[in-house]
């Protein structure tokens, strides 16, 4: 996560980012998409059964449907427009976990909701399955209050973290984050982390899925996040035998095209392998087999390390 370091003050001073900036807009879109069961807990128990079921792929909810980035994006650009049509001069910029900016700690000073021990953002009426967004103005706003913490003594989320993550309440190392390792991390896999990994091949919900206040989780107004055909419920070994070519085609518009195909075997396989540890095999085995004189390195360790288990 060089990136951090990389960018400096700019993350905690919005000024140094976009000079002339003096008050910040924070926004929250609903990512649940429509097909979500209703019924309290019901979603949760659904999402945590895919955990059972090793040959079956697992992505994060947020990225199954279309790529938050632009569409959350665009739309704070024209809510900054729309204020600017109502004031004389407005200097404005949007944002949306795109550019060094500390969102989580942003929406929790504005009263968008408070940090979870998970370090997410947590809301009473939404839980915490939304994005966060933000509109830098050099127009001065009357700042709005944050609110108080509502985990009390849960630690549901640090019990649950399958690598032990969260290693105290509010404290989170990113190196052992399933999904960090799964997307940002490049190169191979620890190997002590990847039997922790199971079959989550983009992301990781748990911490989120056994958080009791995600009972009040939303479903998005907008059909951007339904579920995209081919990424839910899908076999390891499906996903496993696309070509370069199409998973740019299957991906185009996801927020799972920047990983790249490397990275999507590479993950891919080590689902696989961890299929394999629980006596699961039938096609795997062969899956595995045919990749193993693959091109990258990185595919080719990950998948000498999955037929190994």
């Amino acid at each position: 996560m060089n990136y951090m370091a990389a960018h400096g003050h700019k993350r905690a001073r919005p000024a140094e980012l976009v000079p002339g900036t003096v008050s910040v807009i924070t926004a929250r879109m609903d990512y649940l998409p429509a097909s979500t069961l209703e019924q309290p807990g019901q979603w949760q128990a659904s999402e945590l059964a895919r955990l059972k079921r090793p040959g079956e792929a697992v992505v994060s909810v947020y990225a199954r449907g279309r790529d938050y980035h632009k569409i959350m994006r665009s739309r704070l650009q024209k809510l900054g427009e729309r204020i600017a049509d109502h004031v004389q001069a407005l200097g404005h910029r949007a944002f949306t976990d795109s550019a060094p900016v500390l969102e989580a700690e942003l929406a929790a000073r504005s009263g968008q909701g408070w940090r979870g021990k998970h370090t997410l953002l947590l809301n009473r009426e939404a839980g915490s399955m939304f994005f966060l967004g933000e509109v830098y103005v050099d127009l001065a706003l009357p700042p709005s209050e944050p609110v108080t913490g509502h985990c009390g003594s849960c630690n549901a989320c640090i019990a649950i973290c399958p690598t032990q993550a969260i290693i105290a309440p509010h404290k989170l190392d990113a190196r052992r984050c399933i999904s960090y390792l799964t997307i940002e991390h490049a190169g191979p896999i620890p190997l002590a982390l990847r039997p922790l990994i199971g079959n989550r091949i983009y992301g990781c919900d748990d911490c989120q899925l056994v958080c009791p206040w995600n009972k009040f989780a939303q479903r998005s107004a907008l059909p951007d996040f339904d579920e995209r055909r081919g990424l839910t419920g899908q076999q390891l070994t499906t996903l496993f035998a696309w070509t370069e070519e199409e998973f740019f085609r299957c991906t185009e518009g996801s927020a799972i095209r920047r990983i790249g195909h490397e990275r999507w075997l590479r993950n891919i396989a080590v689902a696989m392998g961890n299929a394999l540890r629980t006596g699961a095999d039938g096609p795997i085995r062969a899956a595995l087999a045919a990749r193993r004189g693959h091109a990258s390195e990185v595919v080719r360790e990950h998948v000498l390390w999955a037929l190994s288990q």
